[in-house]
């Protein structure tokens, strides 16, 4: 039976008005069993979260400045969420499933930044050959299925890695077979089929999958508290028997301790998780996207909230590393970033002769 786990950073406010009934949810948890990481962990979080930050933000301004086309979702302020879950489980050994907001789930999966820039910009250096675009990531040597347009769509694929990691174990003998597959969504979701009929089937079969609700308040321009009935997602994990938790997704070190928690259960063959991050986009649903409906106080009070400057905190004042330290780091970054993109305006397009191909398997 699903339990409410609340993990958080252990900030307590006043009733957010502004912030609505999901700001409620969030300034009410209650500090308990956050991950303990050391100097070296610590780092690897830091880097990973500034890069998907600059890595975004670096998006936005190509876009802006006419060089990048297409739809383009933007990941900044739910970095916790990719960074706490991935970086908790076994690269190029779990497996990986995202959305249309997929970019920072490449990163955090390893896909190199100069691929992931490259695909955005449509050339044959991308990590789906440019076919893919924005929404399309694809990486099969990082183990990342996919990002997918349509909401609930990658879902059953996710369910289908999860069910071949479990049939390799038990119906072919092999006890190595132990991977865990992270299955990432938003709010918006969690009312399609997709969603429900995969966490029957999960739970029945005992699949080692987790599925993440990354739970930003927003399905484009729809408030997620208006658009269902039972705004606390993570507690329909209960009409399947699943374990369910609800995390501060703003709190790295709380996501990633509720991914430990997770993964254990799964490895061990103890089935899903539900696992709901209440987090908050920083930018519109997309870089089309004018964010007029949101108000100001709102946006104010997530980003008092910032991931990154929330772990920055955690690890100076736990002594594990010196803030001039962090900003050599951001420094890295940046240039990782536009070398990203220089690299990305260089490279070829595809080739107009291959236009069919990719379309049926070669092999």
């Amino acid at each position: 039976m699903s339990q409410k786990t609340s993990v958080s950073s252990g900030q307590t406010t006043a009733k957010p008005l502004a912030a609505g009934r999901h700001g409620e949810r969030i300034s009410t948890l209650i500090s308990s069993k956050r991950a303990k990481v050391d100097r070296q962990i610590g780092l690897e979080l830091f880097r990973d979260m500034t890069l998907g930050r600059r890595f975004e933000d670096k998006c936005a301004e190509m876009y802006y400045r006419g060089k990048m086309f297409g739809f383009v979702h933007l990941y900044n302020g739910q970095e916790a969420v990719s960074t706490g879950v991935i970086g908790a489980m076994k690269r190029q050994h779990d497996w990986f499933c995202s959305t249309y907001r997929d970019h920072v789930h490449a990163l955090s999966a390893g896909v190199p930044a100069r691929e992931v820039m490259s695909e955005l910009f449509g050339k044959e250096t991308g990590c789906s050959k440019g076919r893919g675009g924005s929404m399309h990531l694809f990486s099969q040597e990082h183990h990342l299925l996919g990002g997918f347009a349509f909401i609930g769509e990658g879902i059953p694929i996710a369910l289908g890695a999860a069910f071949t990691s479990r049939y390799k174990r038990d119906a072919l003998g092999d006890a190595s077979s132990n991977a865990v597959t992270a299955a990432f969504f938003g709010d918006g979701t969690c009312n399609n089929g997709q969603f429900f009929e995969c966490l029957n089937m999960a739970q029945l079969w005992q699949l080692p999958i987790l599925f993440v609700v990354e739970n930003n308040k927003w399905a484009i321009g729809m408030a997620h508290e208006r658009a269902t009935s039972e705004p606390e997602i993570w507690q329909k994990a209960a009409a399947f028997g699943m374990a369910g938790e609800e995390v501060d997704g703003m709190d790295v070190l709380a996501v990633r301790a509720a991914t430990q928690r997770a993964i254990k259960r799964a490895r061990a063959g103890e089935g899903p998780t539900l696992l709901e991050c209440l987090t908050y986009r920083f930018r519109g649903h997309s870089l089309a996207d004018p964010d007029e409906l949101r108000a100001e106080e709102e946006k104010q009070f997530w980003a008092k909230r910032d991931p990154l400057k929330a772990l920055e905190k955690d690890l100076t004042s736990e002594s594990l590393v010196r803030a001039d330290e962090l900003r050599a780091i951001e420094k890295e970054i940046d240039a990782e970033v536009n070398d990203c993109v220089e690299f990305a305006l260089a490279a070829a397009e595809p080739n107009a002769n291959e236009l069919t191909r990719y379309i049926w398997a070669e092999d």
